[in-house]
């Protein structure tokens, strides 16, 4: 596709959190590289909220008029809808810029990422956070000298958060929910992207009421063949989501925390932020920005950062490996 200066238009399948977040990012930027060209959600209630905060948004009666309006599509539905609208858009000769999971069905997105190639990208926002750059920096300069493990955290009050009551209904699922999915997904992604291929998953998932999701993991696994601990808990904390990724080497340690902040280990044994480090409400808008600058490319048919459909599927397979057990 050639290069062009002309904004990227965008259409929005979903008018949920995600959503929102997405057009907060692109109409708190005055140069942004891509417009809103249409916006979609089967609530008419999600509808009337984007059209009381973003008017000069155009609102469509369905999603083939998203596809219809777009260069690129923003999949942005529950999970379950992510491989329907996907797939629409691709046979459409649009790019898709899709939340993860691709499906909730592991067959189904395998054929999914076979057929569409390099089509579209993923929302693993780790690909685009000032953080993790912060991070991988380190460990290129030796800061840990050689990696021995890796340690992530998850811990949260109750599940889902309290700002995705709108959403519970799936987000607490067995099926399509659960914080395995909806947030170990983005550690797991920092890992293989900065270690490597996620292999020999053991361990215990606690699911103690039927058909909701998990209240509990303790699992091991390898990155890149380093050894992996990985914990998560409801109702642990007080915070509603606090979570921390430590990679240890002989040297020593680096860790990200709370979504954003990049600590180094000093001499002492504690860890110190990076002077320039920002709380994730902050940096979020700033990371959404640099994924949307990668969307621009991606859609263009240049080298981009996003994460691909087989980064993200790789990380669903081991997500629902972890889950089966």
């Amino acid at each position: 596709m050639p290069t062009t200066d002309a904004p990227l238009a965008l259409g929005i399948i979903g008018a949920g959190i995600m959503g929102e977040r997405l057009l907060n990012a692109i109409h708190g930027a005055p140069d942004s590289p891509v417009r809103v060209s249409a916006i979609w959600d089967p609530a008419p209630d999600a509808l009337d909220r984007v059209a009381a905060a973003f008017p000069a948004v155009p609102r469509v009666a369905d999603a083939a008029a998203v596809v219809a309006a777009s260069g690129c599509v923003y999949v942005a539905s529950p999970p379950a809808s992510h491989l329907g609208y996907a797939r629409a858009a691709i046979t459409a000769g649009r790019s898709v810029f899709c939340e993860k999971p691709l499906a909730i069905d592991l067959t189904e997105a395998r054929a999914f990422v076979a057929e569409a190639g390099t089509a579209g990208g993923v929302n693993f926002p780790f690909a685009s956070s000032p953080g993790v750059a912060a991070i991988a920096r380190w460990i290129e300069a030796g800061a840990i000298g050689t990696p021995r493990r890796l340690a992530i955290a998850v811990e949260f009050a109750r599940w889902p958060r309290p700002w995705q009551e709108d959403a519970a209904r799936w987000l607490d699922a067995r099926d399509e929910g659960g914080f395995t999915r909806e947030v170990v997904s983005h550690f797991l992604f920092l890992a293989r992207r900065l270690l490597g291929p996620l292999h020999d998953i053991r361990g215990r998932v606690d699911f103690p009421e039927a058909g909701r999701s998990e209240r509990a993991i303790d699992v091991t696994l390898t990155a890149g063949g380093l050894p992996v601990t990985l914990t998560g808990r409801v109702g642990a904390t007080a915070a509603d989501d606090h979570n921390t990724w430590t990679l240890e080497g002989d040297t020593g340690a680096v860790r990200l925390r709370d979504w954003a902040i990049a600590e180094r280990r000093g001499p002492d044994g504690r860890f110190e932020p990076e002077p320039d480090a920002i709380p994730n409400e902050r940096l979020r808008p700033i990371t959404l920005r640099r994924q949307i600058e990668g969307v621009v490319r991606m859609a263009r048919g240049e080298p981009h950062h996003l994460a691909t459909f087989a980064e993200a599927l790789a990380v669903q397979e081991a997500v629902e490996a972890i889950l089966a057990l």
